[in-house]
């Protein structure tokens, strides 16, 4: 039951006031038990004991006088100088002091076989506590015993039954009860406000180490806790001083060397324009004569030009990246019909006779036209490098936003590929070490989809073959 209770409870102060409570409400059953049956044992012990002596001492006193065996009339003398509920039996004679006969609880009392047997056949006095008109009494039964010539004791066959009502006493054992559950009422209660008490004291610097992680995780690498104290909460709170002032050391280390990789890269690719730039005019030369240079001549101006177009197309990507670590990328949207973007961006790279497409018009969005144009190319140029035909790309609406679905019947994309497909420069297949693209593509894409606001999905299709999906809102938030 506490542990469904302990369960269910959310935080640590109510678990700490449940086990608190639980603790004294046990504590408290536990003591008023025990007080209980202790206070009931001791007052009905000596209850009996003295009425037991008391009994023993009348009959004692009264025992020289008789004249055994007595015949009715003086049973009934005995009986009444017994001075209480008395009965007194010898053989078939019965005889009863009459002197509570008005109070109802003596009427119809009987005596208990048990006890009338042991009384009979035995030379010791003896009680028993029976039920009698909702009440306790205690019946005490002895014999009365007699001397012979050689000083022996034996019974006489006059047995003396006595009844002594018990209520005064089981009101004291009762009053020993209340008592018990009035102090487990108040201390109760008291324990829970001390547990909640002592919770909130123990909580107080937990709580100032939750808000310092909080702090930690929102980027604030500055967060410090009041460390007072040798316990172990002020120990907890100096070592998460100290992991704090690590982290911020290597985050700032980090963030310093990603600042100057990435300054890096940008200085490099701007100052590779102008060089490459002068290389491309001479790849336009080459291109228009390489066809007729003979041998070996041909072959390196054609490779000079190839590798030119992917060193230049590399560069671009690399600004074009630099732009998006830096935040300098901006959007410039219009209102676009997209199903005319997308057939544009095919015809563009001549790719119109290689791709199904399912291109309703109709569909606008407020989009940047030429970074749209740059995802669509990269997701249909990866379809075409490295699916298999046919390629095909669907535009339609859904939910508020527009979707394009690029697919390819090829092996599709590995299960171990796709946590990293958006990843720079991944390359699935480490065997190859050279591809047409930058590595960048996919990268970029992504980045120019989250500028829109939107997302780029990769999956496999059921039946065999990639399939990347493109959501982009309709209208700008």
């Amino acid at each position: 039951m506490i542990g469904r209770l302990l369960g269910k409870a959310r935080g640590i102060r109510p678990r700490m006031v449940l086990i608190v409570t639980f603790v004294a409400l046990l504590a408290t059953v536990a003591a008023t038990g025990a007080n209980y049956v202790s206070a009931r044992r001791t007052v009905l012990a000596t209850t009996q004991d003295h009425f037991m002596q008391q009994l023993r001492d009348d009959v004692d006193r009264l025992a020289p006088d008789l004249r055994l065996p007595l015949d009715q009339a003086a049973l009934d003398e005995l009986a009444g100088r017994l001075g209480r509920h008395t009965v007194v039996v010898q053989g078939n004679l019965t005889a009863e002091n009459a002197e509570n006969a008005e109070n109802a609880i003596y009427l119809d009392l009987e005596i208990p076989a048990d006890l009338r047997a042991t009384v009979r056949d035995g030379s010791r006095i003896v009680f028993q506590r029976v039920e009698a008109r909702h009440t306790v009494m205690l019946v005490v039964g002895m014999p009365v015993l007699t001397t012979d010539e050689h000083f022996q004791r034996h019974p006489s066959g006059l047995e003396v039954y006595g009844w002594f009502p018990l209520y005064d006493q089981q009101r004291q054992i009762q009053e020993f009860a209340t008592n018990g559950w009035l102090t487990g009422a108040v201390a109760v209660p008291f324990a829970v406000i001390v547990a909640w008490l002592a919770a909130s004291a123990v909580l107080r610097p937990v709580r100032r180490l939750r808000d310092g992680a909080r702090s930690l995780a929102r980027g604030d690498l500055t967060t410090r806790l009041p460390a007072r104290g040798s316990d172990e909460l002020a120990e907890l709170a100096r070592t998460f001083n100290d992991s704090a002032a690590s982290l911020e050391a290597s985050v700032g280390e980090l963030r310093r060397m990603e600042a100057d990789s990435r300054r890096f890269v940008a200085d490099v690719s701007h100052e590779l324009r102008t060089p490459l730039a002068a290389m491309t005019a001479v790849n336009e030369v080459l291109d228009e004569d390489g066809a007729g240079l003979p041998g070996d001549a041909g072959t390196a101006a054609r490779l000079i030009s190839s590798e030119t177009k992917k060193l230049a197309r590399l560069v671009d990507d690399l600004i074009e990246i630099s732009r998006f670590d830096s935040g300098t990328a901006r959007l410039d949207r219009q209102e676009t019909d997209l199903g005319e973007l997308i057939t544009g961006t095919l015809r563009t790279r001549q790719w119109g006779d290689r791709v199904e497409t399912d291109l309703p018009s109709g569909i606008v969005a407020e989009v940047d036209g030429r970074r749209v144009d740059v995802i669509v190319a990269n997701l249909v140029g990866n379809a075409l490098r490295h699916g298999g035909p046919p390629v095909r790309v669907r535009l339609r609406s859904a939910g508020g936003q527009a979707v394009v679905e690029v697919t390819d019947n090829g092996p599709g994309l590995p299960e171990a590929v796709l946590p990293h497909v958006f990843a720079r420069f991944y390359k699935a297949d480490a065997a190859r070490t050279r591809s047409e693209g930058s590595g960048l593509g996919l990268s970029i894409a992504m980045k120019n989809a989250a500028l829109h606001g939107g997302i780029i999905e990769a999956g496999n299709q059921p039946g065999g073959g990639a399939k990347f999906t493109l959501r982009l809102p309709l209208e700008v938030s």
